[in-house]
């Protein structure tokens, strides 16, 4: 189970760059998406999962490794809402590109330094 993760998470983040390099609109967008979920997969693994154990003090005598980290919970919140911000921007970022060139190639879009 140790080496699945780590595997599962190279994939994602190495999926979402290949994706991310190709020429379409469509799959750069996907691979934005695939990258997000990439980062909160790989903040929610670091983590890691405490289980039974409640994250308040209720004792004065519980020891502090049994408890939930509560750092890499808040920025698993903080990489999602980030995540969602840049899926949103690129996706309108697009779709205005399109509507001024009409191609979704980006190999093409060097050509429209004339466009005014």
């Amino acid at each position: 189970m140790n080496l699945i993760i780590p595997l599962i998470i190279g994939v994602l983040f190495s999926a979402s760059l290949f994706l991310m390099f190709q020429k379409s609109f469509f799959k750069l967008i996907i691979g934005v998406i695939l990258f997000g979920y990439a980062t909160t997969f790989f903040l929610f693994t670091v983590g890691g999962v405490t289980k039974n154990a409640p994250p308040l003090l209720s004792e004065a005598k519980v020891a502090v490794d049994q408890l939930a980290d509560p750092l890499p919970q808040a920025l698993t919140l903080t990489a999602i809402v980030i995540s969602i911000g840049v899926q949103l921007f690129v996706i309108v970022l697009l779709k205005k590109v399109y509507e001024e060139v009409g191609t979704e190639d980006l190999d093409e879009l060097n050509t429209t330094d004339k466009i005014k």
